[in-house]
C-alpha cells in the first residue's frame, strides 16, 4: 500500500462521509495492498478506517503473505475451526472501533460469507454501497499501470498471430480456443487470464458473449475472436473478426462498417469529452449504414485490473474522460442466426488525446 494510495483512500472516505470500508479478495484489495488472495471458503477481509492502520482478518495458513510488508497492517489470524472465526472478526472490528459506524462495501464483490462475519463484529454499523468511492481509486491509471496494460496487449496480439496459421476449416471452436490459451501462456500471460476467450464462428458469432462449442468452422463463416492477456495484474481485452475462406459480400460490407465505426469511436476519445460521445461516434456510423438495430451493446467499458470497470462508453453516460482513463472501443453488428462482427481496441486517454495500445490489423483477413 503506497502512501499516495493510502492518502487517496483517506481523502475519498472523508469526502464521502464514510468512516471505513471493508474489502475481500479482488482488484481493489490488491490495488491498495499489493496482496493477492483467492476467494475461497475461508474468508479474508481488509478493514480500512480513516486515519488508522488497516486491519486484515485471514486464515493462519496465509500469514506468510503478510509477514513482511512496507506498511503497517494489523493482522488477525483465525484457526481452521469456523466456530472461532466470529471472535477474531470481532477483535479486528473492535481494534478500529467500527461498531455504529458507516462502513462502505463493494456489493458486486463482497460475499454474504464475509459480510456475516464482519457484521458479527460490528452489528450496529451501517453498510452503504461504496462502489463509486472505491472505483474512483482505480479510475485513472499511472504510467506503471499503463505500461503493464501495454505489455498485456502485446502478449495477446503476439499470441493470436501465432494461432492464426493453425486455424483450419473443420476444427472446432473449442479446439481453436484451447490453442489460443496455450499461445497466451507461451507468450507471457499470467495463468489467471481476464476471461476465457470467445471463439465463435458462423451463427455463433452473432452472439456477442458466445462460449466456444463443438461446432466446426466452415467456409463462409465469420470468425469472432475476443481474447486478452494478464500481465502484472493488468489486462488486455481485444477482438478481431476473420473470414473463414470466402465469405458473402454482405459480410465483408458489415466488417467494413464496423471497422469504420471502431475508427470513429477511437477518434472521438480525448480528454474533456463525455463517454457518451465515444458511443455516439461509433453508433452513428452503424446506424447511418442501416444496421443500427444489430448493434446491441454499449461501445466500450473500462479496463485495468478487471475486464469490466469504470468508465463505460454508454449513450447516457456524461462522465468526462480524463487522462489515465483506460477503456475499450468495440462496436459490432450481429445478424441473428447468420454471422456477426466485432472489432475491439484498448485506449488510454492522454493529456492531448488518446493512446491506442492495440495495433493488430483491423482489416478482414482470411483464415482456414
Amino acid at each position: 500500500m503506497t502512501q499516495s494510495r493510502l492518502d487517496q483512500l483517506n481523502a475519498s472516505l472523508r469526502a464521502s462521509g464514510l468512516d471505513a470500508v471493508i474489502l475481500n479478495p479482488g482488484p481493489t484489495l490488491t490495488h491498495l495492498t499489493g496482496l493477492h488472495f483467492h476467494l475461497m471458503e475461508r474468508p479474508v477481509v481488509l478493514m480500512f478506517a480513516k486515519d488508522q492502520d488497516p486491519a486484515i482478518v485471514l486464515p493462519e495458513l496465509e500469514l506468510q503473505k503478510v509477514a513482511s510488508l512496507p506498511y503497517k497492517l494489523q493482522v488477525f489470524a483465525y484457526p481452521e475451526n469456523p466456530a472461532e472465526w466470529d471472535g477474531v472478526f470481532r477483535r479486528a472490528a473492535q481494534s478500529l472501533n467500527l461498531d455504529g459506524k458507516q462502513i462502505g462495501v463493494e456489493p458486486r464483490q463482497l460475499r454474504l460469507l464475509e459480510f456475516r462475519h464482519v457484521k458479527a463484529g460490528a452489528p450496529e454499523a451501517d453498510y452503504p454501497d461504496a462502489s463509486e468511492v472505491l472505483s474512483s481509486l482505480r479510475l485513472k491509471k499511472d504510467k506503471a499501470e499503463v505500461d503493464a496494460m501495454r505489455r498485456a496487449v502485446k502478449i495477446a496480439q503476439d499470441a493470436l498471430e501465432a494461432t492464426i496459421p493453425l486455424i483450419k476449416i473443420g476444427m472446432t471452436e473449442k479446439e481453436l480456443s484451447s490453442e489460443l490459451v496455450v499461445q497466451l501462456l507461451r507468450h507471457g500471460s499470467e495463468p489467471e487470464m481476464p476471461f476465457a476467450p470467445i471463439v465463435s464462428g458462423g451463427p455463433n458469432s452473432a452472439n456477442p458473449h458466445a462460449s466456444p462449442t463443438e461446432r466446426r468452422l466452415q467456409a463462409g463463416d465469420l470468425l469472432v475472436v475476443d481474447w486478452g492477456a494478464t500481465y502484472d495484474g493488468y489486462i488486455s481485452d481485444l477482438t478481431r473478426t476473420f473470414a473463414v475462406g470466402d465469405v458473402d459480400e454482405e459480410y465483408r460490407k458489415i466488417h467494413e462498417i464496423v471497422q469504420e465505426a471502431n475508427a470513429a469511436g477511437r477518434a472521438a476519445a480525448r480528454p474533456g469529452v463525455p463517454c457518451a460521445s465515444v458511443d455516439k461516434a461509433a453508433r452513428d456510423v452503424i446506424e447511418k449504414s442501416g444496421y443500427g438495430t444489430y448493434f446491441t451493446h454499449r461501445t466500450g467499458h473500462g479496463i485495468g485490473m478487471e475486464g469490466h470497470e469504470e468508465p463505460y462508453m454508454r449513450g447516457d453516460n456524461m462522465q468526462l474522460l480524463e487522462p489515465g482513463m483506460a477503456f475499450t472501443v468495440e462496436p459490432g453488428i450481429y445478424l441473428p442466426n447468420r454471422n456477426g462482427v466485432r472489432i475491439e481496441d484498448n485506449v488510454v486517454i492522454t493529456e492531448t488525446g488518446a493512446d491506442i495500445l492495440s495495433d493488430m490489423p483491423r482489416e478482414i483477413r482470411a483464415v482456414g
